[in-house]
Order: C-alpha cells, then structure tokens, then sequence
C-alpha cells in the first residue's frame, strides 16, 4: 500500500489515497493499529484515507492510532487539502471536505515559484463551522444549556472544565504551569471520565495575554500529540466564552503555532495553519 506521510504542527497522519487502495472496512481498525504504531509500524497519530464523495470534493476518513474512528481533525483536514492540490487531484484553491457527515471549506494558500509552475500548498485556512456548546450534543454529562466553568472531579482534584464540540468532543481545562504537567498520568482519567459518554478530548491551557494562550492536548484515542486544529478551535471558544482573550488568537503549541478565530455574528471558527509533507513509501500490510 502506498501512503504518504504529514503533519500540521506536528500532529502527523498517514493518508492514503482510498480510491487507489482498497481495504475492506472490518480490517481498516487492526491495519490502523499496526501502521500508527511507532516502533513496529510507521508511525503517526492515526490513519486517514481519502476517498471520493458525493458531497463534497473529497472525503476525510479518519481513524485514530488505536484503530477508533473519530469525527474531524483540524490538522488532518488541512494536510488532506495539501494532498489533493499537491498532487494534481484538483487545481482549485478553494475546495469542500467532507468527515463523518459534516462538509468543511477550505482555502488554499500556494506557494509558487518564479518560473510559474503549479506549486505547492504551505497554508490553509478552514471554515470549522458552528461551536457546540449543547450538552447532550457534545457530549457531556451537565445540566445548563452550557457546561463554562464547570467543575469536574478527576481522581480526587476539582478542575474547572469548559465543554465544547467541533464536531468531536472537548473538554478545556485552564491551568497555570501547563508546560509541567504530567499529561500521561491526568489524560486519560479525563479521557475515560463518566461524564464523557463517547470518551472526550481535553486541553490544558495557560492563557499568556488576551491574544496569546498556551495549549497542550490528551487526545481521545491516542494520547499527547504535539497539536490539535479542533482542540485548539475549542480552546479559542472557551477563552471567549470565560472572557479571557479576544476573539481572534494564537494558540501556542509544542508542535507550532494556530490561528483560530470565532466571528460571533456569523458563529463559525475558522483556523489558519501550515500543513507539510514528511515522506512518502510503500508498506506491506
């Protein structure tokens, strides 16, 4: 099988071009496993195929690293966007992806060389669509018609949560000193927490100044990773929703730097970030 591997911030996928190669879905969550695996396989934070739709341009199937499948990813739909540009399966710089049902736009920025040629994309700039903020449409376990500053009990500690979907679940817990904290330990007690019926991502956040915050992320399926495009659209609502930053911010992360904005007329976060090619193979599987 032939497979490309990318990141955004360093939230790397292995994508493949599903209308190339044909995996019968049952076998897709074990070969995932294997593939994302870092020492015996690949490596990376999950698996994601591209496949034609009906739709849309394209669509994003995404798996997680432990063979789940997940709803979107900020990062990987940008890197979707480079695939298909990069590689001549469009020439439009505004394309739709769909994932899981949900269609997203994306605009395009090439990079083109001075001799004229086609180029290649450095940077896209994703409709992320309408913030959930409805419980039971996270889904997390609160009552209100919000959970914002919310407390939450989590092996013996209070924490403060703000819960927001970006089509798949966050939970966005703000903290001083987050670059100290022991992500392996609290993750997945967040992760597997009752109050979360389908699992839930969650983010620790050190707002710097009212542009500025500082991000680290467990993710449902897979652990720390070095960035999350929709975590950090999360995070971007809860700073608003808490009134702590403006509207429009960047999200530092170990991986590299987002752009998030949510225009509060319009309700749509958009996210604006570099997405890149690491290298490309073949695997037996």
């Amino acid at each position: 099988m032939k497979f490309t591997k990318m990141h955004g911030c360093g939230n790397d996928y292995i994508y493949v071009d599903g209308a190339k190669e044909s995996i019968p879905e049952q076998e897709k969550p074990e070969i995932v496993r294997k593939l994302s695996d870092r020492h015996f396989g690949i490596g990376g934070d999950g698996v994601i195929f591209i496949n034609p739709s009906d739709v849309a341009d394209f669509e994003m199937e995404m798996y997680n690293a432990d063979g789940s499948r997940a709803e979107m990813c900020g990062n990987g739909i940008r890197c979707v966007a480079k695939y298909v540009y990069d590689k001549g399966l469009t020439d439009k710089e505004c394309i739709t992806i769909v994932s899981c049902g949900k269609v997203k736009t994306l605009e395009l920025t090439v990079d083109r060389p001075e001799n004229g040629s086609r180029g290649r994309v450095v940077k896209v700039r994703v409709n992320m669509g309408n913030p959930i903020l409805a419980p039971a449409e996270i889904p997390v376990r609160a009552e209100g018609e919000c959970a914002v500053d919310e407390p939450i009990l989590v092996d013996g500690t209070e924490y403060r949560m703000t819960c927001v979907s970006m089509g798949n679940p966050h939970a966005v817990i703000f903290a001083e000193n987050v670059g100290q904290l022991k992500l392996e330990q609290i993750g997945p007690k967040f992760e597997d927490h009752e109050r979360f019926p389908n699992r839930t991502n969650t983010e620790f956040v050190e707002v710097l100044d009212k542009r500025t915050v500082f991000m680290r992320v467990w993710e449902r399926g897979t652990g720390e990773t070095l960035a999350c495009g929709t975590g950090c659209c999360a995070t971007a609502v809860a700073c608003i929703l808490n009134g702590l930053t403006e509207e429009e911010i960047t999200v530092k992360l170990l991986g590299g730097e987002l752009q998030i904005e949510w225009d509060r007329e319009e309700n749509v976060v958009y996210m604006t970030g570099p997405a890149a090619t690491a290298f490309e193979g073949e695997v037996d599987i």
